[in-house]
C-alpha cells in the first residue's frame, strides 16, 4: 500500500475503503468472517489491555512516549478490525454509536440539579 492511498484515510468511510484494498490485495477477503474478525478485534482489545496490566490509575493516565506508541498500535489494531467487522455485517459505526448513544442517555439520565 503506498502513501498516497494512506493519505486518503481522513474520517471512517475513507478508513473501510482503504482496508477493503488492503485486503483484496493479500486476498484475504475470504478469511474476513465475522467470527475471525470479532475474534481478532478481541485478541487486539487483550493486547492493548495488557500495556495497562499493573500500571495504577496516574501511571495510565500519564504512559511513557514509548509506552504510548506501543498502545496506539493496539488501539489501532483494535479499530481496524472493528470497521472490517461493521463493513462485512454492513453497519454504520457513526449511527450504531448515535443510536447507542441516545439509548444510554434515556437508559443514564444525567443527574438534574
Amino acid at each position: 500500500m503506498n502513501e498516497a492511498a494512506l493519505n486518503k484515510i481522513h474520517d471512517l468511510d475513507s478508513l473501510r475503503l482503504v482496508l477493503r484494498e488492503f485486503a483484496a490485495e493479500r486476498d484475504w477477503r475470504r478469511y474476513h468472517t465475522p467470527k475471525n474478525l470479532a475474534m481478532a478485534m478481541i485478541v487486539e482489545a487483550a493486547e492493548l489491555v495488557e500495556h495497562f496490566q499493573w500500571m495504577t490509575p496516574e501511571q495510565s493516565a500519564a504512559p511513557t512516549s514509548q509506552q504510548l506508541a506501543a498502545i496506539r498500535d493496539e488501539a489501532a489494531d483494535t479499530l481496524i478490525y472493528l470497521v472490517e467487522l461493521a463493513d462485512v455485517l454492513g453497519i454504520d459505526l457513526i449511527a450504531a454509536a448515535r443510536d447507542k448513544i441516545g439509548k444510554n442517555a434515556v437508559k443514564y439520565p444525567a443527574p438534574r440539579e
